[in-house]
């Protein structure tokens, strides 16, 4: 049965066609090459000085293996095996003599830029029958195949920063053939960590002691294998390669090309101007000090992978001072250039750079500011994910072409936007088309925030700038169930992918951080519906969670459940404060009902963030959803959450009249004007009573009431003949058979005297398996406006749960029409 699925799951992922053809099997069909066999897996081959980035993301392959079989492969230097795996880049020893031999085909990898090949080859070499041979055309494209070896043996990117299980086999075989996802179309491909406090910052602080290479190891492990190869690091407050010397070698090892932001130039943080600047921040006052300052940076960095950010916005990305123009900046450009020049002893267009157009940066190039043409123009969103500028479709191509820097997160107005995912699929591809189509294929870099939560909104992003051309309007879901095939298994991929992709546009439709009473409006039902659909969507996500296996729930709870339920509960309370005001106006008691909804709903928020910190993987995730997301006043976060402003209103403080809408009053019975009671028995309410509110009742039960009465104020529309209908809880004539009794008048008017449940003999009746008797009398009204009906109990034992009133509108309906009452 289990190969029956996982067989099910592969044929499912191979239909999306998003990344290399499917070549993993896990039972021998003809020609197969055993990658493992009864959990022993065959030895990984590789050069003694292959590339350390190659033998790292070697290293993580035997692990791999080992999760899916349960036995280390052996790393070797030399063929020991009838059967191997075969890694190495296009100059490798190794690599070289399988072209040499016709083995594999030269012009598959020479002069391409991050490919791999992933051939089965028969007597690759002396002593081996068969081989799968990894080979790319350089380093990250050896990387790259290794990696997607991996995850088509069922390791997922997210195994680590998700928490995604591996499924087990004892067999693992590769398909005959050649597998290729040929050159990515985007040069570079990244993610830049931003607005990191207080959540990944205190989770860092925490678990690795700082930003520091033991935490980037885990980084850019991700970022190569989602086929990234940039990065912006994280800036708030720290400085890359000042934190820790082994960031820079370790991201230059493992082959990860490192920038720094669009407004730290250099290779420089803004903190390692504030720790090691001298003087102002200003280079019409400060020249010497900033040249100094940048030689340093470039010193640094020289001899490791690098884009290198020029130009100078002000300090602390903000706008340059008034005095600053377009003829300093080129001059500033001019500078920097000469200093990458002398440093690196090569001329300037041999090292990679990067001028970021954003904010009013770019309107120094519209002014006409210009750089030159081997600098790449990086464009930008407006922070919000839509695009601002794009080349002309006439215009001169460029040496360095452009770039894209876009944003899942962000910190400024109209309000931030750093708690949880706001970024549906469909927005991204249309807007990363569009800026693809005018040409930007240099660069393309995404803000992710805290990393978590966008997880899927960095794959599509990353799987999308590998190859841009295989996605279109129709097939974008088909990612998302193929993303979570990948992360939950294949049977419930299809729901998996529906919520996640549904919850991702209702965020879209209005920000958290912007959500509140005000939003959405009672016209039309919008408020209603808005709601319902998120509650919809998380009873959707709960019971989705209880099908899926066990192993799967704490990827399940970070990637869907948690955003789901904590922006259901968000949704909740602002609907509820919404009420809560609006009754509130009115003097309605209800509107207590509602304040305390909005406190139960504030409190759950907190309740569903602990459990993501304390609970979900142990705990491992704490403090990654600490981000203030209630209590905004302005564009910026408030320092603590504050529960939305509630009113209550005294109980009771206005009398309860109705009016006649559509044809029909409708009346819970505990919502009456007057409530009258003489003697010893009194009028009881029994909440949560029966079908809706509550029952009424007279107590005590042994005794008959006397002078007690209810009475409704109503304003009726209609004159003539109208039917009042009580609806009774099904109390049985338990005195005798005599049966229960009221009386029942209109304006003080003749009462009619109802027995409903005298009649009753012991049969069975519609009140058994309603439950409910519905009690009905006729009355004459001679005029439209406000009237009185009185309802007088004559037995105790009477319990009254809603009044209906039919003037020619009363549909049918099971829990009876909606309460029509309106305060005075």
């Amino acid at each position: 049965m289990k190969n029956i699925f996982l067989s099910f799951c592969l044929s499912f992922i191979s239909l999306m066609a998003f990344s290399a053809d499917r070549f993993i099997v896990f039972k021998p069909t003809g020609d197969c090459f055993p990658l493992a066999t009864d959990g022993k897996p065959c030895p990984i081959i590789i050069d003694a000085d292959e590339d350390p980035g190659v033998k790292m993301a070697v290293d993580n392959l035997q692990q791999d293996i080992f999760s899916v079989c349960g036995t280390k492969p052996e790393i070797s230097t030399h063929v020991n095996s009838r059967y191997a795996v075969l890694v190495g880049t296009y100059r490798s020893p190794l690599i070289q003599r399988l072209l040499s031999s016709g083995k594999l085909n030269k012009k598959e990898l020479e002069g391409k830029r991050e490919k791999y090949l992933l051939q089965t080859v028969s007597s690759p070499c002396d002593g081996v029958e068969k081989a799968l041979v990894i080979a790319g055309s350089d380093k990250r494209g050896a990387i790259y195949g290794i990696y997607e070896l991996s995850g088509q043996i069922g390791v997922s990117p997210w195994y680590w920063w998700a928490d995604v299980p591996v499924h087990k086999h004892k067999h693992i075989y590769i398909k005959p053939g050649i597998y290729t996802d040929g050159e990515p179309k985007v040069e570079y491909r990244g993610i830049f960590i931003n607005d990191e406090w207080p959540c990944m910052g205190n989770w860092a602080k925490e678990k690795f002691g700082d930003f520091n290479s033991a935490f980037y190891k885990h980084v850019f492990e991700l970022v190569l294998r989602l086929k990234g190869n940039f990065m912006w690091p994280a800036m708030w407050g720290s400085a890359f390669y000042d934190d820790d010397p082994q960031n820079g070698v370790l991201a230059h090892t493992m082959g990860v090309v490192m920038g720094t932001s669009h407004h730290e130039p250099m290779a420089l943080a803004q903190q390692d101007w504030k720790r090691h600047g001298k003087g102002a921040w200003d280079y019409t006052q400060n020249k010497k000090g900033l040249n100094d300052f940048w030689t340093y940076g470039i010193e640094r960095a020289k001899n490791w992978e690098s884009v290198i950010t020029i130009g100078m916005r002000g300090d602390g990305d903000e706008p340059m001072s008034e005095g600053a123009n377009i003829s300093l900046l080129e001059n500033i450009v001019k500078d920097q250039r000469e200093i990458i020049e002398k440093v690196t002893g090569k001329k300037a267009d041999k090292t990679p750079q990067v001028w970021a157009l954003y904010k009013e940066v770019q309107d120094y190039y519209d002014k006409g500011m210009r750089v030159p043409d081997d600098v790449t123009l990086l464009l930008c969103d407006d922070n919000w994910g839509n695009v601002r500028k794009l080349p002309r479709p006439d215009e001169k191509p460029r040496t360095g072409g452009y770039g894209m820097y876009y944003h899942f997160d962000y910190v400024g107005a109209p309000r931030n936007s750093k708690w949880i995912n706001i970024n549906p699929i469909p927005r991204i591809w249309e807007q990363m088309h569009l800026t693809y189509e005018y040409g930007v294929r240099k660069l393309w870099i995404v803000n992710v925030g805290d990393l978590k939560p966008m997880e899927y909104p960095i794959t599509f992003f990353l799987d999308m700038a590998w190859n841009p051309d295989k996605f279109n309007a129709q097939n974008l879901q088909q990612h998302a169930e193929e993303f979570c095939a990948r992360q939950f298994g294949c049977t419930y991929a299809k729901e998996a992918a529906r919520i996640l992709s549904l919850y991702a546009k209702y965020n879209r439709r209005v920000t958290p951080e912007m959500l509140n009473a005000k939003t959405y409006s009672f016209n039309y039902g919008e408020w209603e519906r808005v709601v319902n659909e998120y509650n919809t969507l998380a009873l959707d996500a709960h019971n989705l969670g209880f099908l899926l296996p066990s192993e799967y729930r704490d990827a399940y709870d970070q990637l869907i459940s948690f955003p789901v339920q904590a922006c259901s509960n968000l949704y909740n309370m602002y609907y509820a404060q919404a009420k809560n005001q609006a009754l509130a106006t009115k003097k309605d008691p209800e509107a207590n009902y509602w304040a305390d909804k909005v406190a139960s709903c504030f409190q759950r928020d907190s309740i569903l963030t602990d459990y993501y910190h304390k609970t979900i993987s142990d705990g491992k995730w704490n403090h990654l959803m600490s981000q203030i997301h209630i209590g905004y006043t302005s564009w910026n976060n408030p320092e603590k959450r504050t529960m939305p402003k509630i009113t209550r209103v005294p109980e009771r403080s206005v009398p309860y009249t109705f009016k006649e809408t559509k044809g029909y009053v409708s009346i819970e019975a505990e919502h009456f004007t007057r409530a009258v009671s003489e003697g010893k028995t009194t009028w009881s309410i029994i909440p949560g009573f029966g079908k809706t509110l509550s029952g009424i009742t007279t107590l005590p039960v042994t005794l008959t009431p006397e002078k007690m009465y209810l009475e409704y104020d109503i304003e009726m529309e209609k004159t003539g003949n109208v039917r009042v209908e009580l609806l009774l809880a099904p109390t049985l004539n338990f005195n005798e058979n005599k049966g229960l009794s009221y009386a029942v008048s209109f304006d003080g008017g003749k009462e009619q005297i109802i027995n409903f449940n005298g009649h009753y003999t012991g049969e069975l009746g519609k009140w058994q398996s309603n439950p409910i008797i519905e009690s009905r009398s006729i009355h004459q009204l001679t005029k439209k406006g406000m009237h009185t009906l009185r309802i007088r109990p004559l037995n105790p034992g009477i319990v009254i749960e809603k009044i209906l009133i039919h003037a020619g509108g009363l549909k049918p309906s099971y829990l009876g029409a909606p309460e029509t009452r309106k305060p005075l």
